[in-house]
């Protein structure tokens, strides 16, 4: 009876504060994308065989953890056939303030974009090979600094840099096929 007392108690002390937590948690959302649905044409990479408008969609995050110097955006698709994925966008620096970046993705002053896996600086729509489908994971991460890093550094070296000093990320992962 007292264990079931003890538990009971423990249990109305602690669902509310989980409760809390999940309401209060780092979320990306989209009006363009959504998890596990196909990308539409517009985010489609133009070249390569595949015809797009090559835009990124809007990402809007909320909540994210205390302690936020910058953002950091990456879309990285871990399907691509090159043994290590393939880098669509990594943009980072974004100021601590901002809560979105609209479609296009006109980045804030004092953000930088590397270059993607298709050679250009800036966000690079999906192309995978025709009958494959591959997933897009649209990430922002919470960074507790800005990185001391520019432009010409590899994606590797920046997804360290944003991982060291991550503070808690938020995902969308869509899909698109051909």
């Amino acid at each position: 009876m007292l264990r079931s007392l003890l538990m009971a108690t423990t249990f109305a002390t602690v669902l509310p504060t989980l409760a809390s937590a999940e309401a209060d948690a780092f979320t990306l959302s989209s009006p363009d994308i959504a998890e596990g649905r196909q990308l539409d044409a517009a985010h489609v990479f133009q070249g390569f065989g595949c015809e797009g408008g090559n835009a990124a969609p809007t990402l809007i995050w909320s909540n994210p953890p205390e302690g936020v110097e910058s953002f950091a955006v990456t879309v990285y698709d871990p399907d691509a056939p090159t043994g290590s994925g393939w880098w669509h966008w990594f943009a980072f620096n974004i100021p601590a303030d901002a809560t979105e970046l609209p479609a296009g993705a006109a980045l804030p002053e004092g953000a930088v974009e590397l270059t993607n896996d298709y050679g250009t600086v800036g966000f690079g729509g999906a192309c995978p090979p025709p009958g494959e489908v591959h997933r897009y994971e649209f990430t922002v991460h919470a960074l507790g600094t800005t990185l001391e890093i520019d432009g010409s550094v590899s994606n590797a070296l920046a997804g360290f840099m944003v991982n060291a000093n991550s503070l808690g990320s938020a995902s969308i992962t869509a899909v698109y096929n051909r």
